[in-house]
Order: C-alpha cells, then sequence, then structure tokens
C-alpha cells in the first residue's frame, strides 16, 4: 500500500511538471549553474558549475584561475540578450526551480559541461556525461586545470 501511495505521488508530480508552462524571459546570471528570470532562481538541471569565490590552477603555467567566476561570465555570454526557456523539473533542496533551460534551442546545461564550465551532476542526473566527456578528452574549461569537484570544494576540499 505504502509503495502504491509514493508510486501516485511520484506520478502525480511528473504530471504537473509536465503541464508546466515553460518559464521564458531574460535572464540574470547568479553563478555558473544559477539563473534568475522574473524574479525567480533557477538551478540548471543536471550540471554543477564551480562555486563563485571557487578557484582552479592552469596545468599548463600553474596559474590560479577563478574557474567559478569564469563559468559565470562563460553562462552570461551564452545567454547574452537572447530569450532564455525553462521548463521546470522540480524543486531542489533550497526551493529553487530546477530547470532544463534553452537559448535558441540550445540546451544551456549541456553548453556548459561541453565548455567544460560544468560537471554533469551525476548523483542527481546522468544526462550530460558524454558532453563532459568529449570537454574532458579536449581539456576545455576546468579540464585544462587541476581543479576540485564543486560538490567537494562545498565540503571544505580545497
Amino acid at each position: 500500500m505504502r509503495r502504491a501511495a509514493t508510486l501516485a505521488a511520484i506520478l502525480c508530480l511528473a504530471a504537473t511538471a509536465a503541464n508546466a508552462e515553460p518559464l521564458a524571459g531574460r535572464a540574470s546570471v547568479i553563478d555558473g549553474d544559477t539563473i534568475e528570470i522574473h524574479g525567480i532562481r533557477i538551478r540548471l538541471e543536471g550540471i554543477d558549475a564551480p562555486e563563485s569565490r571557487q578557484t582552479c590552477t592552469s596545468k599548463q603555467s600553474g596559474e590560479v584561475v577563478r574557474c567559478g567566476q569564469r563559468a559565470a561570465f562563460f553562462l552570461a555570454d551564452l545567454l547574452a540578450e537572447h530569450a532564455v526557456t525553462c521548463t521546470e523539473a522540480g524543486k531542489d533542496r533550497y526551493g529553487r526551480m530546477l530547470a532544463h533551460c534553452a537559448v535558441e534551442g540550445q540546451d544551456v546545461g549541456a553548453s556548459m559541461v561541453l565548455a567544460g564550465w560544468a560537471l554533469a551532476f551525476v548523483r542527481y542526473s546522468r544526462e550530460y556525461l558524454l558532453q563532459q566527456e568529449e570537454a574532458r578528452t579536449a581539456s576545455a574549461g576546468m579540464w585544462a586545470m587541476e581543479f576540485v569537484a564543486p560538490w567537494d570544494w562545498r565540503k571544505g576540499a580545497q
């Protein structure tokens, strides 16, 4: 009985998310995986970008790079003056909307991972693993640096 109730709740949430109107408009970048549209904070589903204060070290020069800031700048350039369309996938533990967002038909999360400025957030989704492998192979973005995964950095593994 409990299993049936849980399944019913999951199906209800999935139906609600599937029927939700997409949120669209110009976005402000909060950090490399969070934007805001019309005052609503949106966490990009399936990715994790370095935190704003997070640094990485260039493998080539040994230079310390503000990779969290670079991730946010890359996202800002990607969104530029375009309308962003986000489809809600749920809420995170902080109450932010989790969503897949697109700019001119281009998946923003996939673009961030492919450019090496975000990682596939495999704890929650395996959706962007192919883009991550391509970025790693090309030494794109953070993959050209020594870095700590954002989820480990937040735990203090700096």
